[in-house]
């Protein structure tokens, strides 16, 4: 594993012999955690190695070892499109770090959510994310609990019917599709002044699901 930051999962990983090796720049890790590392260093010693970040997170680097890049979505919207650091659009949750880095950069990038949070009151798929750190040209695969899209080759159009079906939960896929039909037609069909409707819905009635289109025509 080549990454910015490795954590427990990882540390377990590697006692299991799943992941051979840990490349990080930081250990962001548990007190329990770091301390059995410590209590078992001449096993971890040739197993673990930490960089700076400028050779972690050197694009070059990423892009020279092909690396598969695994990341976290906040939302990602129906073309593609990922927030990765923002609630709502306005509420930092985190940092980018460094998945610009790899994602931009990786040999394939993935991203990965739950389909819903909150007890099914937001959807983790949106018409059009609320913010946008990583855009549509650089993210290869979306994953949830639901299933896999794989984006690569694919037109918009295309692209917003693998996500809906394969990531979206079930709750919303009629939702979404709603969204689509009534969209201007184009290269990538929005219809502007709904695009951030579930947002809204979310906002004044806590419940995406409560979305009626109809006030948003």
């Amino acid at each position: 594993m080549y990454t910015e930051v490795l954590q427990d999962a990882v540390v377990d990983l590697i006692r299991q012999g799943r992941v051979k090796f840990g490349s990080t720049c930081s250990l962001t890790v548990t007190n329990e955690c770091l301390q059995s590392i410590y209590d078992d260093i001449d096993f971890f010693r040739d197993k673990l190695v930490m960089r700076p970040s400028e050779i972690s997170n050197s694009p070059e680097i990423i892009r020279r070892l092909g690396v598969i890049s695994i990341n976290t979505a906040i939302e990602a919207d129906i073309y593609g499109n990922v927030n990765s650091t923002h609630i709502s659009g306005t509420k930092m949750m985190n940092g980018i770090g460094g998945s610009g880095d790899f994602t931009r950069n990786a040999y394939i990038s993935i991203f990965t959510c739950p389909s819903v949070a909150k007890e099914g009151r937001i959807s983790a798929i949106v018409p059009m994310v609320s913010h946008e750190d990583h855009s549509e040209h650089d993210v290869n695969i979306i994953i949830t609990e639901q299933g896999v899209a794989d984006l690569r080759g694919k037109s918009p159009v295309e692209r917003a019917k693998a996500i809906i079906e394969n990531c979206a939960h079930p709750d919303y896929k009629n939702i979404l599709w709603d969204y689509v039909k009534m969209s201007s037609k184009g290269q990538t069909p929005h219809c502007i002044p709904a695009a951030l409707a579930m947002h809204d819905t979310l906002a004044k009635k806590g419940d995406m699901r409560l979305i009626d289109w109809a006030e948003y025509k």
